[in-house]
């Protein structure tokens, strides 16, 4: 799969919080959040590994019961099935992969 950037097919899935599927394959998907200033991820977890790095903003996240400042560079790692949340204290673009891929957002495509 390959695919050039484009401005469309972000879907608004929270408050303030913007999902694009950007690439996925048999094992993983790719994705790009955009949270605006204040966006508030709710505690929950799913039996997916997720890996992410933050672009660019502020996030601060909660990981298995953790709390990390986020700047740009930062990446993280979350087991499947471990609770975690988060809050954009400033806008952020947020690259995340997930495995196995997603199928709630591979509805999105």
């Amino acid at each position: 799969m390959f695919r050039n950037h484009s401005p469309e097919g972000y879907h608004q899935v929270l408050d303030k919080i913007e999902l694009k599927t950007l690439a996925f394959g048999e094992k993983t998907l790719l994705s790009e959040f955009r949270l605006r200033k204040g966006a508030k991820l709710p505690s929950h977890s799913h039996p997916h590994e997720q890996t992410g790095y933050l672009v660019s903003g502020l996030l601060e996240l909660t990981i298995g019961g953790e709390t990390f400042l986020a700047e740009p560079g930062a990446a993280w790692s979350v087991p499947p099935d471990v609770e975690h949340s988060g809050v954009a204290k400033q806008a952020c673009v947020a690259i995340e992969v997930f495995s196995p891929p997603r199928e709630d957002y591979l509805k999105l495509v």
